[in-house]
């Protein structure tokens, strides 16, 4: 007996091989294993040709979204000495957490979420958690901004980072921040004092006559323009030696609203700014409530404001300067990211609000425009949209990009908001009613 048949008499179990051997049989199951791998990988470079280039933006933009904890709890699931102490990313209550909102959409630290998961007019009622109450949303290392989820923009000056907690915000105790008291006039002055409006009705989270979206406006209605994340900055500008250390309380994206909002002025449409820096205007500042801080300026500006017709929150991105530049006829600009939150009942309306400002970008600057982003109902997935249809969160460039560059898009984003809001007056209509700030509820805002 040769040593081919005796190791095939000793691996052989209760019944004759077939013609050809174990070692034979091992060695075709290798061979198939082989082929399959190189199918896969010729299948990935195919993708990888054909793909539309918009989708693979979104998966580097939902990558850049993860945060600098995230990656450290990845690590310290394998080596002890980076375990972060305490709550981490993968501990059971925020990895259930995150299940239970992603599969059941209810909120285990509130069990009234259960019955607003069903029906629609409770559902205020489950908006005491933080923002993005599963797992990572927080501000991400990559950038020290969005995730817009996309974005998880910074907005603490805390640009790597920390996961989205469960802690609760000023107070401790999950009660509102107070109120903010800084939003500005076009001349610069402050017009605060804290007045809060009352919900006088309306269903989930709009008003009860909501301005339709391309509806008519009153003539002399304003734009409101804001930052929930203000400290976002750019590299260059800083001369940061990474895009994690891209933020500032000074030179930051409240330039590029500044810009935006006195260009529109100087079209001849009036526009209100909000620089408000939230980490040193509010006592016990969170993170994680940054809509909530932004949702009090835009009721305050309401309340000021009554004629407010359009909001806009200006973000910087995260992505790379490949993804968020565009060279247009020899001269670069920071592109324009339309974000809609799904968690808002009526976000058809904010999308198409956006789409018109995004058609009009693109009749006049082809390219500067990266579309708009309909983002899942989990997370942030609200962004204040659900006080108007004609609010709407707009990411503008990336940590690389230049204060140059992005003026360059204030400006031309100024002129399609104007295009758009000069089709949405009817001088000749009766006056209409616009979304009041004081019935958006905080639903969307966790």
């Amino acid at each position: 007996m040769n040593r081919w048949t005796r190791w095939e008499s000793v691996l052989r179990v209760g019944r004759p091989a077939p013609e050809g051997g174990v070692f034979r049989r091992i060695f075709a199951v290798y061979v198939g294993v082989s082929l399959l791998m190189v199918v896969l990988a010729a299948a990935v470079a195919i993708w990888q040709t054909y793909v539309p280039t918009e989708t693979k933006r979104s998966m580097k933009k939902a990558a850049d979204s993860v945060t600098a904890n995230f990656f450290i709890d990845m690590l310290g699931l394998e080596s002890a000495h980076l375990k972060r102490q305490g709550e981490t990313t993968f501990s059971s209550r925020n990895v259930g957490d995150y299940i239970a909102n992603l599969l059941l959409q209810i909120d285990p630290d509130e069990p009234k979420s259960l019955l607003a998961s069903q029906l629609r007019g409770l559902d205020a009622a489950a908006a005491d958690k933080p923002e993005g109450g599963g797992p990572p949303e927080g501000p991400t290392a990559v950038a020290g901004a969005t995730g817009s989820g996309a974005n998880a923009p910074d907005g603490t000056g805390n640009a790597t980072g920390g996961s989205v907690s469960g802690d609760k915000a000023a107070g401790g105790d999950g009660t509102s921040p107070a109120p903010i008291n800084s939003v500005e006039t076009p001349g610069g002055a402050s017009a605060g004092g804290g007045v809060q409006p009352q919900p006088t009705g309306g269903t989930g989270g709009t008003s009860a006559n909501p301005v339709p979206a391309g509806g008519p406006l009153k003539p002399g209605s304003k734009v409101f323009v804001y930052h929930s994340h203000p400290r976002e900055s750019w590299v260059p500008e800083l001369n940061a030696s990474s895009a994690a250390e891209a933020e500032d309380p000074q030179t930051n994206v409240t330039l590029v609203g500044k810009r935006l909002s006195d260009k529109l002025e100087q079209i001849g449409i009036g526009a209100i700014h909000s620089a408000t820096d939230y980490p040193t205007e509010v006592e016990g500042y969170n993170w994680n409530y940054s809509y909530k801080y932004s949702l009090q300026t835009v009721q305050e500006a309401f309340a000021q404001h009554g004629d407010i017709a359009f909001l806009f929150d200006i973000h910087r991105d995260a992505a790379p300067r490949d993804v968020t530049t565009a060279t247009i006829g020899g001269v670069d600009y920071a592109k324009v990211y339309f974000i809609v939150g799904k968690k808002n009942a009526h976000w058809e309306q904010n999308e198409a609000f956006a789409r018109r400002i995004h058609d009009k970008l693109e009749k006049e600057y082809p390219g500067l425009s990266r579309g708009i982003w309909d983002k899942g109902s989990g997370g942030h997935a609200e962004y204040n949209q659900s006080v108007s249809p004609n609010s709407i969160l707009i990411e503008v460039g990336g940590p690389y990009n230049t204060l140059e560059e992005s003026y360059r898009t204030a400006d031309a984003l100024a002129k399609a908001i104007a295009d758009v809001y000069r089709e949405s007056v009817k001088v000749d209509a009766k006056p209409v009613v616009t979304a009041s700030a004081g019935q958006a509820s905080d639903t969307g805002n966790q």
